[in-house]
């Protein structure tokens, strides 16, 4: 068992014993390194301005990803390259984004900037062409105050539009093999990480049977995955985290498979690449899973994590519950599956016996016979918390519906399905809007929402009533559901 933490950075290896398990990677940057070139700013992964590239093995190459250094554990970085803005200007020549960046004149108190350059040396390490929307997504999760974004997007295009055959650059990629190889080296060690001692550790399992025994063994220490949720216990809650589990290490536990009737994905995957599966499913499951955070948050949270932290308002649970997804857990040998919606019991409290791990999530594709919908509500549209978030599965015989999956989260103390409209849409025919009406009524008694700062119990009761209809007219095709939205599913042939 390994009791050392090991990154690559700046070409050699960086050794660590001394990592407590909630030392945050901004603190280790700024306090311990001298690196101050990455900013704290809001301290709970909303800003950016703590933005920095982690380089991570996918295959052969290395991936790097925008990760927010203010809420990622410094032990969990083990096996990955790290890339501050430090790291960019070499003989003391700026790096193309920095470059244009000045001549676009995209910064002005500077504060936000470092974030900003890292966001977008994440997206110039991409190979292929970069357009408009891929910098504007890339951008989602970082905020300016005064600058203003049309000069950040210019700059951004200066230095990732050029043709796709020379992004990135030859000097760049002969950098990343030599990276690949050094990491390619520190996969190589299979042993599980156990740093501290059995009153406070770090533990990162390699196998999944050490994974377990941990979580038998210690049933009170925190399982952290990407930390998007328990990064922000330690920052602002002020919580000790003494016991951590990190499951980023388990092999296997990131697989992705994939037949005619289900993808099946592990707990470890995170939100980007379940978005690069799951968004092709709909255009509707793209559009919210692209609206999860920003890009820093999807690089580093997980799905499973996203579901077994039983937050009322994650996102993914009300998606996964209208698409019929079904949850596999285990503890030792002993391993079960239920359907999502019945993981959750109350506010925080999930079907999950101490010792017990989300291991894996069965999602069935839609077939010829399904009709999709899913909407997020948010007050800002881009990386939010969701007011609330509503999907909507039906299964149809020509107009009529046979089947309805009518998931919430945000309207209760649990994401939930709404059993009365669901009930209340069978039989009904999508050509007769008047059939609906007995659903949109038992939709606002199937939930008692609650009253907070993103919206009102009345707010939210009527705002998941005009979903619901809004979904029903756009798939019945009426002339007056042709929304932007509407029109976007024709444009791509939805």
């Amino acid at each position: 068992m390994r009791q050392s933490i090991r990154y690559l950075s700046r070409g050699r290896i960086v050794e660590l014993r001394d990592v407590a398990p909630d030392e945050m990677l901004l603190d280790h940057l700024r306090l311990r390194l001298g690196l101050t070139g990455t900013k704290e700013g809001c301290g709970e992964g909303d800003c950016g301005a703590c933005t920095v590239a982690l380089g991570r093995l996918d295959g052969d190459r290395v991936v790097y990803e925008p990760v927010c250094a203010c809420i990622r554990p410094t032990a969990t970085i083990d096996g990955c390259e790290l890339v501050t803005v430090e790291d960019l200007a070499a003989d003391g020549k700026l790096h193309p984004i920095q470059e244009a960046m000045v001549r676009r004149h995209g910064s002005q108190c500077g504060f936000c900037t470092p974030g900003i350059v890292m966001s977008l040396f994440t997206l110039w390490t991409e190979e292929g062409a970069v357009d408009r929307d891929a910098v504007v997504d890339r951008l989602a999760g970082n905020l300016c105050r005064c600058t203003g974004y049309r000069p950040i997007v210019d700059a951004a295009l200066d230095a990732c539009g050029a043709r796709a055959d020379a992004r990135p650059p030859a000097e760049f990629r002969a950098h990343a093999e030599a990276s690949a190889a050094a990491l390619a080296a520190l996969a190589a060690d299979d042993d599980d990480l156990f740093l501290g001692d059995e009153s406070r550790f770090f533990a990162a399992p390699r196998r999944i049977d050490t994974l377990l025994a941990l979580a038998e063994g210690f049933p009170e220490a925190t399982l952290v995955a990407g930390a998007t949720d328990v990064g922000l216990w330690v920052t602002k809650l002020g919580r000790r985290l003494s016991k951590v589990i990190h499951l980023g290490r388990v092999e296997g536990f990131d697989a992705i498979e994939e037949d005619e009737a289900t993808i099946t994905l592990g707990a470890g995957v995170t939100l980007a690449r379940a978005a690069a599966v799951l968004g092709p499913l709909d255009p509707d499951l793209a559009s919210v899973f692209r609206r999860i955070g920003g890009a820093q948050v999807r690089a580093s949270g997980t799905l499973g994590g996203n579901i077994a932290n039983g937050s009322p308002i994650g996102d993914t649970p009300p998606l996964l519950i209208a698409l019929g997804a079904r949850l596999e857990l285990r503890r030792g040998d002993d391993v079960r599956t239920l359907p999502l919606e019945d993981f959750f019991l109350d506010y925080r409290r999930q079907d999950r016996a101490p010792g017990e791990i989300v291991t894996r999530v069965v999602v069935p594709r839609l077939g010829p016979a399904h009709a999709f919908r899913a909407f997020k509500i948010a007050k800002r549209h881009d990386q939010d918390i969701s007011t609330l978030l509503g999907a909507l599965r039906l299964t149809l015989d020509g107009d009529r519906i046979v089947e309805a999956r009518l998931a919430f989260g945000g309207m209760a103390g649990t994401p939930r399905r709404a059993a009365g409209a669901e009930a209340a849409l069978v039989g009904a025919s999508l050509a007769e809007a008047q059939s609906w009406r007995a659903a949109l009524e038992a939709l606002r008694a199937d939930f008692t929402p609650l009253s907070d700062f993103r919206g009102s119990a009345d707010y939210r009761t009527e705002v998941s009533v005009g979903l619901l209809g809004k979904a029903l007219a756009e798939i019945a095709g009426t002339d007056a559901a042709k929304t932007r939205v509407f029109a976007l599913r024709e444009e791509v042939g939805a």
